[in-house]
């Protein structure tokens, strides 16, 4: 059994496939509590489901991209079955991961679409580096980047383990109402790193405060 806090269609908000319709499925559960967290609703509840009623529900939107995400999807040992299981129907599917918990297991055709946590989340010392050796070409790194001190890190880790050539995109996050997106932009021109800048465009959709999109 899986524990679900909520299964939705919207528009992908995030990575290279924002813009593209997606069924998200977000699982309940983290543990993990960056400073810029903005799902903290989903650190408790949800309720029990099957793979079997999870992947029906999906199949109801009639979306082809199905997302999972959280919470931290790969605390329940179940998400890699479902992951298994959605592929073999014909899903593109999307893995947002917060890069502190082996990809082991993880099938091989899914995007990962995994963090690297910045000092200014308050939880840089969590980072599983290790997992930086399992990204596949069309998988993603994202960095949330908060000031110039987590811009410069970022920084360091994409040079250190040439991560532009390791995956499909890495992809440089301002934190929403904090870091105004202009300057984040400046850097990267600045800088030269070889990383694409990344809005939350559900966000500028619709309401920060909106769930469900």
């Amino acid at each position: 059994m899986l524990t679900v806090y909520e299964i939705y269609a919207s528009i992908q908000g995030e990575s290279t496939h924002t813009g593209v319709p997606c069924v998200f499925v977000r699982l309940a559960a983290c543990d993990l509590r960056c400073t810029w967290c903005d799902t903290p609703y989903a650190f408790t509840g949800g309720r029990k489901m099957s793979i079997d009623e999870v992947i029906e529900t999906v199949s109801d939107f009639h979306i082809q991209t199905v997302e999972l995400t959280g919470g931290e999807p790969l605390l329940q040992a179940e998400a890699p079955e479902l992951m298994k299981r959605l592929l073999a129907r014909g899903y593109t599917v999307l893995l947002e991961t917060g890069g502190h918990i082996g990809l082991d297991d993880v099938p091989e055709p899914v995007v990962k679409i995994m963090d690297v946590k910045c000092p200014g989340s308050g939880e840089s010392e969590k980072n599983h580096w290790r997992n930086i050796e399992l990204l596949q070409p069309h998988d993603e790194v994202k960095f949330v980047i908060a000031d110039r001190a987590d811009f410069d890190y970022a920084c360091g880790v994409v040079q250190k383990f040439q991560l532009a050539d390791r995956v499909a995109a890495v992809l440089f996050s301002p934190v929403f109402g904090t870091l105004p997106p202009a300057s984040l932009a400046e850097w990267i021109l600045e800088a030269g790193v070889p990383a694409r800048l990344q809005l939350q465009a559900h966000k500028y959709i619709w309401s920060p405060e909106a769930r469900g999109v």
